[in-house]
């Protein structure tokens, strides 16, 4: 993958993940600067999505701990846990929102 490839997939990623909040049953606040996404549960903790242009990574930081993604076979892979982006981050999500959380539909 490119740069211009890599901009385009995090971009695109993470403005999905704004509209799939804004149709989230669940109340997650988002404020979206430049590169980085921080969505804030209603308990006051957040979630932090950040692109890594330099290692063509996605970083996630939860209040559990930080994860970092890379492209592999069509997918974003945690390459600690081996565990796919968008089933990572609706887990995350449900045990920051202390309820279930299903952004993908």
């Amino acid at each position: 993958m490119n740069d211009s490839q890599y901009h385009q997939m995090t971009d695109d990623l993470l403005i999905s993940i704004e509209e799939m909040l804004d149709e989230c049953e669940v109340d997650i606040d988002y404020e979206s600067a430049g590169s980085i996404l921080t969505m804030t549960f209603e308990n006051g903790s957040k979630i932090i999505i950040n692109k890594q242009p330099p290692l063509h990574q996605l970083w996630v930081a939860t209040k559990f701990n930080g994860h970092h993604f890379n492209f592999q076979n069509d997918l974003w892979i945690d390459e600690r846990t081996d565990v796919e982006f968008w089933s990572f981050l609706d887990e995350a999500c449900s045990k920051q929102a202390e309820q279930t959380v299903s952004l993908r539909k």
